[in-house]
């Protein structure tokens, strides 16, 4: 069994008190010989809270073609209103430029961006802490490769010795049976 400190100056090429905690982690897990991947998507340690959860939904039917539509069919509908009041009463409740309407795509532009950044936030630590994890893995992945072509290095060193040594052994049997074999002069 290796040492973490081994396996950081021997395959990483410096100490093991110089690794950041993450690379520290990785080398400890190949010297103990333990696992490293886990499956993010289910080791959440806290459930999300209410307002996560709605900020979640919101972000998520915000940005939808059902959204889209529902807004498309609302601006139609507040327009067409507007135009059928005006052609039969001579009044609107919101006159063209329709300012009742742009208030109220304020007020919902101004709910929602930042109930959407939210969300992004939570999924953007989430991401980050994926990429953390894949960087462990990878490199531990990478180690491990290295180690096992020095072992496979080593193997290949130790069969040639013992080839030759075979060898030389088969040369010196075949000298001497040659040696008895020739008729003395």
């Amino acid at each position: 069994m290796r040492l973490p400190e081994d396996i950081a100056s021997k395959l990483l090429g410096v100490p093991y008190a110089s690794l950041d905690e993450r690379t520290k982690k990785v080398t400890r897990s190949i010297a103990g010989r333990t696992h490293i991947a886990r499956n993010l998507s289910s080791t959440d340690d806290v459930a999300p809270s209410l307002g996560q959860r709605a900020a979640d939904a919101v972000a998520s039917f915000g940005g939808s073609w059902t959204f889209v539509g529902l807004f498309a069919m609302t601006m139609l509908v507040w327009v067409g209103i507007n135009a059928l009041l005006l052609i039969y009463r001579g009044a609107t409740f919101d006159p063209y430029p329709y300012i009742l309407l742009n208030l109220f795509l304020s007020m919902l532009a101004a709910i929602q961006a930042p109930i959407i950044l939210m969300s992004q936030n939570r999924q953007a630590e989430k991401d980050r802490a994926t990429v953390e994890h894949d960087y462990e893995v990878n490199l531990k992945a990478e180690l491990e490769i290295m180690l096992l072509h020095e072992k496979i290095d080593l193997l290949r060193e130790t069969q040639w010795k013992e080839l030759l040594d075979i060898q030389q052994e088969q040369l010196r049997l075949l000298s001497e049976h040659v040696g008895r074999k020739t008729p003395a002069a």
